[in-house]
């Protein structure tokens, strides 16, 4: 049965566009559900829904109407599924097609799905790519040679807003907090810091239009100017430029719990930016699993490419002084 452009039961049409790509999701299940409410899929792609046997009617089906891509969402047994690829094959339709659920979303978001939340830890490692020996060691000459590029224009900067801080609020200059490292080991994390003083430290996320909020840490978080000292922390060894964002211990114990895929950001060590940043800049703190998604695909497909990449959509957003 064909449910097009739509959730279950719902028949509503979903408006044909030339510039998407088109996807039949076969059995659509709850990954499909959460494919389809995120943004980037629905600006690059339409859809349909088959709810039906994968035999030889779907494969009917394909032959009269074209798809880019046919998605399985609930994979039917090994022996079913082979049989189908045959008669896709016999069929002339693309093998290259048709594709698990998981590889789509990958492909169609840039994150990986967290629906897995629920994997026994014992068993998160072997759904985890870890990054080469190479990639590592390529990841810190980059961090050196950046830093070390940086140091002499953006050391000024950092003295001239430590200043600007002192002589405006009370309290340090520089933020200094216990942050969750490489391998769970803990360090202290530097930046300038952009609230009111607090002597106990806040234990609460910041929000939108936080009160908090100094005027001009307003400036400083926009410019990512209170991010600048962590370059120390980065010629420590502490960070790297590009990583999953640090967190605090018990923010990591909290999520932890959630979701067993959390404590594998701390695989690599953490960054000053990093894939989530990028994409999802104005996250919220409710959001932190939907962010952990793409930090898990900046883990599984970590290379020099997406690097750099990372890099320029950074520099970008900075230069533009929009809020990353």
């Amino acid at each position: 049965m064909i449910y097009e452009g739509s959730w279950y039961g719902k028949k509503k049409r979903q408006k044909k566009d030339s510039k998407k790509k088109t996807c039949l999701i076969v059995n659509p299940d709850t990954l499909a559900k959460q494919l389809i409410r995120k943004p980037l899929f629905s600006k690059n792609f339409s859809y349909n829904f088959w709810s039906g046997p994968v035999d030889i009617r779907l494969i009917k089906y394909l032959k009269q109407n074209y798809y880019d891509f046919v998605v399985i969402d609930k994979w039917v047994g090994e022996k079913i599924l082979n049989q189908f690829l045959s008669l896709a094959q016999f069929y002339d339709i693309p093998a290259k097609k048709i594709i698990n659920i998981v590889e789509f979303y990958e492909k169609a978001t840039f994150c990986c799905p967290m629906i897995h939340a629920l994997v026994k830890e014992e068993d998160v490692l072997s759904m985890v790519d870890m990054p080469s020996k190479k990639i590592l060691l390529i990841k810190r000459i980059m961090d050196w040679i950046i830093s070390f590029c940086f140091l002499p224009i953006l050391v000024p900067v950092v003295l001239l807003a430590a200043i600007l801080t002192k002589l405006t609020s009370r309290g340090p200059a520089i933020f200094k907090q216990q942050r969750v490292g490489l391998n769970g080991k803990v360090f202290t994390l530097y930046k300038i810091r952009t609230m009111v003083y607090n002597p106990e430290e806040y234990q609460v996320h910041t929000v939108r239009d936080d009160k908090r909020i100094t005027k001009l840490g307003k400036f400083f978080r926009k410019t990512k100017i209170d991010e600048l000292p962590q370059l120390w922390n980065v010629l420590r060894g502490e960070m790297s430029i590009i990583g999953p964002r640090p967190e605090r211990w018990d923010i990591v114990e909290q999520y932890a719990c959630k979701n067993n895929f959390y404590r594998m950001r701390h695989i690599i060590k953490p960054g000053i930016t990093g894939w989530a940043q990028v994409n999802n800049p104005t996250a919220t703190p409710e959001e932190t699993i939907e962010k952990l998604e793409y930090d898990m695909f900046y883990i599984n497909h970590l290379s020099v490419r997406l690097e750099l990449q990372i890099l320029l959509r950074t520099i970008g957003v900075v230069s533009s002084l929009e809020s990353l």
